[in-house]
């Protein structure tokens, strides 16, 4: 399956992997060693994800983000990207497992073979995006570290840094960032652990140098800037639940007929549009992949 050629970007309006490292280096908005991790983006392009997808141009989902450490403005996580070092990086995985482990990310890279995918991103706050993700599957990270009979859920931890992150120094969230999913949600083949976007390294505002990308559920389930991935075997209390309960369950699916308390979840505005002008699907257009893991849940009571 190949998506048509007249609704991909044309890579000569990208800059090259390497053009981009010398450029960003050059400017000083790229530290020199995260050369070393040029071989992460040699992937080809999966052609089983995102057949008849146009891409959302790239300059829109660089530049309106959701990213509450950076601010709670949609320009903020992009005007604020330099308070978030990556380097180094390690993403701890441990609790309920056989084989808990610490990587650091040029490592991780080395371990798990790099794909690039494209899938259609939708937020809960009604505006959408469909762009190319470079990662592996979650599931490939997870046998390795062999859970355990009693590991049921799977808790992501965002980087706790206030002296950097400043809006960690407020009490607008509970910090540091926590999201989850159960573990057959997390070893499901569309969840991926994201390294790249539109073949270059994550920037900072879109959860640089790792985050978490589940498209059938709204994208605050996505943990940016992964430090530590736990295995439980509770439901664990997220960030977004703890924050506003009426408002965000553990579930987060996409579901049009499930209206957020302050507006509807019918239709959406894909980034560049005025309007909502496309109608919300059912799982965000994945059903065919997912809808297997509720069968028999109430999608309305448990939201």
């Amino acid at each position: 399956m190949q998506v048509r050629e007249n609704e991909i970007t044309p890579e000569s309006v990208w800059l090259t992997r390497r053009e981009w490292l010398k450029a960003m280096v050059a400017a000083g908005l790229l530290a020199s060693p995260m050369a070393r991790a040029d071989y992460a983006f040699t992937a080809r392009r999966n052609p089983a994800y995102g057949q008849g997808f146009k891409l959302t141009d790239a300059e829109h989902v660089l530049h309106y983000n959701n990213f509450y450490e950076l601010g709670t403005a949609k320009s903020d996580p992009f005007e604020h990207r330099d308070w978030l070092r990556t380097e180094p990086w390690t993403v701890r995985v441990e609790g309920e497992c056989a084989k808990p482990q610490a990587f650091a990310l040029e490592d991780l890279l080395r371990l798990m073979p790099i794909e690039e995918r494209i899938y259609r991103f939708r937020c809960v706050e009604g505006w959408s995006f469909v762009a190319p993700w470079d990662g592996f599957e979650l599931g490939r990270l997870l046998r390795r570290v062999e859970p355990t009979s009693r590991a049921k859920f799977v808790v992501f931890e965002s980087i706790h840094d206030p002296e950097h992150l400043k809006m960690q120094r407020t009490p607008l969230l509970d910090w540091p960032y926590t999201e989850g999913l159960r573990l057959d949600e997390a070893m499901h083949p569309l969840t991926l652990l994201a390294v790249g976007l539109y073949g270059r390294p994550l920037e900072p505002q879109n959860g640089a140098p790792i985050r978490l990308v589940v498209p059938w559920k709204y994208g605050f389930k996505s943990a940016k800037s992964i430090v530590r991935i736990r295995l439980v075997e509770k439901m664990p209390q997220t960030t977004w639940m703890k924050a506003a309960p009426r408002e965000y369950g553990f579930y987060s699916n996409v579901n049009p007929h499930v209206p957020h308390p302050r507006w509807s979840q019918a239709t959406e505005r894909p980034l560049g549009s005025w309007f909502k002008n496309r109608r919300t699907e059912l799982f965000n257009g994945y059903a065919e992949q997912v809808a297997h893991l509720y069968r028999g849940m109430d999608l309305k009571k448990w939201f």
